[in-house]
């Protein structure tokens, strides 16, 4: 059965895609059957997969609103062995849909469970919002959320409110909801406030930090535009060693044992 893990922070341009993406490459790159799941009707990780977002003909939308599995919608890179529920600009009217479904935060996580047999490992990214779409994927991260934070200037602005929507999930619908990591994202050892915010972290989430951390690369902001992660891109740069390293992480922390390859 999969372990699932929902990538969020509902502030913008803090790595969540980015994560999401290199991470389940990664983890397929060390054998592991990946799933990722576009919840962000922006399609940005469907995009940076090489789909044509407008072209899709079916995914996360139509699994959330018309109740039908996902695996009718899975597509599968063969080159990268790494699988994507997409996105597409129909899950913009999503978040307005569900208000009135019965039992609608936990639309994501009945879908899920009927291909979840199928991997070892589901990521879900996350709008940057904390409305719906968002709620869906707390509820469905039964191992836990992966919560990217960007190594700047007021880097924990805007996390109290996550902290209490989760705490808010935990009391109503999801007890065992748990953070699994914090991601320290676009550090640059060259300054002294990445350095600074690292320490700040830290303090903030004890014992819940990634050790990797992800560099500022300009080819991780390369590789989405030729639709591919940084492991196909860039394998040698330091963003790709970054995830690299995250991927061997999650795999020891959870367990699986040491890769096989690289």
């Amino acid at each position: 059965m999969a372990r699932i893990y929902t990538i969020v922070n509902q502030k913008g341009g803090v790595g969540k895609t980015t994560t999401a993406i290199n991470l389940g490459a990664y983890l397929a790159y060390y054998g592991q059957r990946v799933l990722l799941v576009d919840l962000d009707p922006q399609a940005n990780a469907t995009s940076c997969l090489g789909v044509e977002k407008r072209e899709v003909r079916g995914g996360t939308y139509e699994s959330l609103l018309d109740g039908n599995s996902p695996r009718d919608f899975i597509l599968h890179n063969p080159r990268l062995k790494l699988s994507l529920l997409p996105s597409s600009p129909s899950l913009a009217g999503a978040e307005v849909e569900l208000v009135n479904e019965l039992a609608r935060e936990t639309r994501l996580q009945k879908a899920l469970e009927t291909v979840r047999e199928r991997y070892d490992y589901i990521l879900v990214d996350c709008p940057p919002s904390l409305g719906l779409l968002t709620l869906n994927g707390l509820v469905a991260a039964r191992e836990g959320l992966i919560i990217p934070v960007q190594c700047e200037y007021l880097a924990l602005e805007g996390l109290g409110q996550l902290l209490q929507t989760i705490e808010r999930v935990r009391d109503a619908v999801f007890p065992e909801l748990e953070i699994r990591g914090v991601l320290l994202t676009m550090f640059d050892k060259r300054t002294n406030l990445a350095n600074d915010v690292v320490n700040e972290v830290r303090r903030y989430f004890p014992g819940k930090v990634f050790e990797s951390l992800i560099p500022r690369s300009i080819r991780l902001a390369e590789a989405p535009s030729y639709g591919v992660p940084i492991s196909a891109y860039a394998p040698e740069s330091s963003g790709a060693l970054a995830y690299k390293a995250l991927a061997r992480e999650v795999l020891a922390g959870d367990g699986v044992g040491s890769p096989t390859v690289g």
